[in-house]
C-alpha cells in the first residue's frame, strides 16, 4: 500500500503535485490524502499574490497612461479604491472558488480524501491531521510562504502596512516611507504613487533590480523618479523606527550620514519567508535550515520520502517555480515507487516583474550579460532602445530597452527587457532559450504581433554580429 499525503493542497505547488499523482491512484498509489486549513482556501498566489496584485496594478496602468497621453485633455481621474478592491475581491473570489472546486473534484476518485484541517508532524512521515494520526509513505510539504517582518529596532511599536494591506486598502495616507524595493516594492510603489501617496523609498544598494544588468536598475531609478514622482534613497540603510504624533519616523544612514524620514505610514515590502511554523518538522528529524536542506530532487536531506516544494523550501518563491517543483516532486515519487531514477529540478531563469505600473514590465529569461560573464561563456550581446520601436511610439510607451545574449555559435542564451510588452516577449524567448534555438534560424516576426520591431531589431543585430 502506497500512501501519499500533501500538506498545503490548495496552493499552486500542492495542486501541481496532486494533479500529477491523482491519475495514478489505484495503480502505483493506493491512497492520496490532501490536507489544507486555508479559510477560504485558494492558495497564496490567488488570494494574496500575483493575481490580486495584477488586478490593482491594472488600475494604476490606466491612470498612468491617461496622464502621459497628450491627446487627452483635462485632469486624470482619481482611483476609486473602493471600486478597485471590490473588483479585485470579486475576481479573486471566483479564482479561489475554481481552485477549491478543482481540488475537491479529486475526491471523486476512490482512494483520494481531502481534510480541511491543520497538520503537524509527530514522527517520521507521520502527521496529526486534526485528531487523526496519518502514517504516509510519502509526505509533500507545500505550505507556501508568509510575510517577512524585518528585525528593526522599534518595529514592534509602530503600525505598518504590508503588501496584503495595500491590496485591501480602500483609503491610503498622503505620505509613506517604503522598506523593501525588490519584486513586491517595484510593483506596488507605482500603484501607491498613482493613488496619490507621496513616497520615499529606501534602497540598500546603488540601484534596485539585483538580477538585472546595471543599466536596467538605473533605468528603473530614473523612471520611478521622473514618471511617478517617487523619492528613492539609494545606498541607504534603516537603523530604527519610532511612532510620532503624525505617523512614523524612520531613522536611516546613507552616503551623507544619518537622517530621519517622517511620513504618515510605513510600508513593508520586505519579502517572504517559508511557512513552516507549526509543522513541527523536527518531530520527523528534519531541520529546515541552510540552503541545501532540500535537494534539487525536492527531497529533504534528512528523509528521502519527505518532499518540500514551492515557497516552503525557500529556494525561489515564484509561482511558476512552485508549479515546476511540484511536478518534479510528483514525478520523483512515482519514479521511487517504480524503482526508476529521480529527476532534479533545473530552473532556467525566467522572471517577470510588473514594474512601472505594469506598463513597463521587466523580464529576464536565461542569461543576462553579467550572468554570461560570470558563467565564463563566449557570447555576443546586442541592445535596442524602446524609443526606436515604431509600435511603442504609436502607443506612447517609449521608455526602456532590451538586450539579447547569444553564444558565438548562435545559440540564444538570454533576453532581458524593460519595456512595454516585455512580459509577452519573455514567453517567446523562454522557448528559444530552453530549446537552444539558433538566432539565425528564428523566422522574422514569428512572435506577438504588437512587438515585432524591437525583437526583429535584436535578431538582426545579433545575426550581423555573428557574421
Amino acid at each position: 500500500m502506497t500512501h501519499v499525503a500533501i500538506v498545503g493542497a490548495y496552493g499552486s505547488a500542492g495542486v501541481a503535485v496532486a494533479d500529477r499523482l491523482v491519475e495514478h491512484v489505484g495503480a502505483e498509489i493506493d491512497r492520496l490524502t490532501l490536507v489544507d486549513d486555508g479559510e477560504p482556501g485558494g492558495g497564496l498566489c490567488i488570494l494574496r499574490g500575483c493575481m490580486p496584485s495584477k488586478e490593482v496594478l491594472s488600475t494604476a496602468a490606466h491612470r498612468y497612461q491617461m496622464r502621459h497621453d497628450h491627446r487627452l485633455v483635462g485632469e486624470p481621474p482619481e482611483m476609486d479604491l473602493e471600486a478597485v478592491v471590490e473588483t479585485k475581491n470579486e475576481h479573486t473570489s471566483n479564482f479561489a472558488s475554481h481552485r477549491r472546486t478543482a481540488v475537491h473534484r479529486m475526491e471523486e476518485r476512490e482512494g483520494v480524501a481531502f481534510r480541511h484541517e491543520t497538520a503537524r508532524f509527530v514522527d517520521d512521515r507521520t502527521l496529526l491531521v486534526g485528531d487523526e494520526r496519518i502514517e504516509a509513505d510519502y509526505v509533500v510539504v507545500a505550505t507556501g510562504s508568509s510575510l517577512n517582518i524585518p528585525d528593526l529596532p522599534g518595529i514592534g511599536d509602530v503600525d505598518y502596512t504590508t503588501s496584503a494591506g495595500v491590496l485591501d486598502a480602500t483609503t491610503l495616507p498622503d505620505s509613506g516611507v517604503v522598506m523593501g524595493f525588490g519584486y513586491i516594492g517595484l510593483e506596488l510603489v507605482p500603484y501607491l504613487a498613482e493613488a496619490g501617496v507621496d513616497l520615499t523609498v529606501i534602497e540598500h544598494d546603488e540601484r534596485p533590480l539585483d538580477e538585472g544588468d546595471p543599466e536596467y536598475g538605473d533605468e528603473i531609478l530614473s523612471m520611478y523618479r521622473e514618471e511617478f514622482g517617487v523619492e528613492i534613497r539609494t545606498e541607504t540603510r534603516e537603523r530604527r523606527v519610532e511612532r510620532t504624533d503624525d505617523g512614523v519616523r524612520l531613522h536611516v544612514e546613507g552616503p551623507d550620514g544619518e537622517d530621519a524620514i517622517d511620513a504618515e505610514a510605513l510600508f513593508l515590502f520586505t519579502g517572504r519567508r517559508p511557512t513552516l511554523d507549526g509543522l513541527e518538522l523536527e518531530a520527523a528529524g528534519i531541520t529546515p535550515t541552510g540552503e541545501e536542506w532540500v535537494r534539487d530532487t525536492m527531497q529533504t536531506r534528512a528523509d528521502d520520502n519527505v518532499y518540500v516544494v514551492g515557497d516552503a523550501n525557500g529556494k525561489e518563491p515564484i509561482l511558476h517555480v512552485a508549479k515546476e517543483q511540484g511536478h518534479i516532486a510528483a514525478e520523483n515519487i512515482l519514479a521511487d515507487v517504480n524503482g526508476d531514477e529521480h529527476r532534479t529540478y533545473e530552473n532556467s531563469h525566467h522572471h517577470v516583474i510588473f514594474s512601472g505600473a505594469s506598463v513597463y514590465p521587466y523580464a529576464r529569461v536565461g542569461h543576462s550579460v553579467t550572468a554570461a560573464e560570470e558563467a565564463g561563456l563566449d557570447y555576443v550581446a546586442v541592445h535596442r532602445e524602446a524609443s526606436d520601436d515604431g509600435v511603442f511610439k504609436t502607443k506612447l510607451t517609449p521608455r526602456g530597452r532590451a538586450t539579447l545574449v547569444v553564444g558565438t555559435d548562435g545559440t540564444v542564451l538570454g533576453y532581458q527587457g524593460l519595456h512595454y510588452h516585455a512580459d509577452v516577449m519573455a514567453k517567446t524567448m523562454q522557448v528559444a532559450v530552453e530549446t537552444e534555438a539558433d538566432v539565425r534560424e528564428i523566422p522574422d516576426r514569428a512572435y506577438h504581433p504588437t512587438t515585432p520591431e524591437i525583437l526583429d531589431g535584436l535578431l538582426r543585430s545579433a545575426t550581423e554580429r555573428l557574421e
